[in-house]
């Protein structure tokens, strides 16, 4: 039996797509060689070459999780699942220039910090606020760490750098799970909370995919956080706050999803069942919590040497630790059942439960 032709338009679409994630990969992935070239790769002066306990990884292995996380990008934008992406279009290249300028010029400073090894330069600015002592660091060696406009202009380009460009493929990813969590339900009755928001880049995404919902996104950030309410400025249903992780300004049982990205690899040992707990005691009897942040050790074994090169390279305190976390009995012993955790390149994203009442 003859195949039936493929339809044209889907055709078109997956080209598009195909070609807009190309010319991204390009551009981020000029940045990180430009980057690497510049700063002489992970290891500083007069020191060993880093060597990982777990082996060199295999390329071959990241380069087919890679693709992997594309391929799935795409079969979940087909399946209709959430929008396309809107980005590489010659509209955005100034913008995309002018954060370009920003980030190479950032990068000196940025270098000088990874190598004296000072990742808390702005503790001594930010005494004055109500921040934990952990929050008040130089994370990844960034210029204002997270209390300026700067940082927060350049967080997005910085992340996309570090993935060559693949950052926004894996949320979306995530925003594949939040669209399952959403089939049957009605957007104007459903709440849902994006912790440790930035810049609102991502909970923009899930206003696009989902323009009716009813959703919050909290930072402890003041400047991201400004950020992310520009970012989410068009939806009337979209509300940013500022608060902790681990005290969350919300009510008892107020969220049917929450959702997390890149959050607990960035909170020491002893505040993460503190957040757990927070978490399941916002979320409403039978709601769901959504969480995505680095894979760990074991996960992928071909790349474990790679999760340990990072905390070599970027200022990430509690980044070790969070290689080798229990996560399965951290968010038991919140009170959440788990699902199967499902890794996608370089995240893991698995969705935990609150039992009905």
């Amino acid at each position: 039996m003859a195949e039936s032709p493929r339809n044209p338009l889907r055709a078109l679409s997956t080209a598009k797509y195909v070609a807009g994630q190309g010319v991204r990969t390009l551009w981020y992935s000029g940045h990180y060689a430009l980057l690497r070239r510049n700063m002489g790769g992970f290891s500083r002066p007069d020191e060993p070459a880093f060597k990982p306990a777990s082996g060199q990884p295999s390329f071959k292995a990241m380069r087919r999780e890679f693709f992997k996380a594309y391929q799935r990008d795409l079969a979940n934008i087909e399946a209709g699942l959430y929008p396309r992406p809107r980005d590489a279009q010659p509209s955005q290249l100034p913008a995309a220039l002018r954060r370009s300028r920003l980030f190479l010029k950032d990068a000196d400073a940025v270098n000088k910090r990874r190598l004296e090894r000072n990742g808390t330069e702005v503790r001594e600015e930010t005494r004055t606020g109500n921040y934990p002592a952990y929050y008040r660091q130089n994370f990844h060696y960034q210029s204002g760490g997270w209390f300026s406009d700067e940082s927060a202009d350049i967080y997005d380009t910085q992340v996309e750098v570090l993935f060559t460009g693949s950052a926004d493929v894996m949320r979306r990813c995530v925003l594949g799970e939040i669209a399952k969590l959403m089939k049957g339900r009605d957007q104007r009755q459903t709440q849902l909370l994006d912790l440790a928001c930035g810049t609102g880049r991502f909970l923009a995404s899930v206003m696009d995919a989902f323009p009716r919902l009813n959703a919050t996104g909290l930072d402890l950030s003041p400047n991201y956080t400004e950020k992310a309410k520009d970012e989410v400025r068009q939806w009337k249903s979209a509300e940013i706050i500022q608060g902790q992780a681990e005290a969350m300004p919300l009510p008892d049982a107020s969220q049917d999803i929450i959702v997390s990205i890149y959050l607990f690899h960035e909170l020491p040992p002893k505040v993460r069942p503190v957040v757990a707990k927070d978490i399941a005691r916002v979320l409403k009897p039978g709601g769901s919590f959504v969480f995505a942040d680095s894979i760990q050790l074991g996960d992928t074994p071909e790349m474990d040497g790679l999760l340990e090169y990072f905390p070599e390279g970027f200022h990430e305190p509690y980044y070790k630790h969070y290689l080798t976390e229990d996560f399965g009995k951290l968010f038991s012993e919140a009170g959440l059942e788990p699902s199967e955790p499902d890794p996608v390149f370089l995240t893991k994203i698995q969705t935990w439960k609150k039992p009905d009442a």
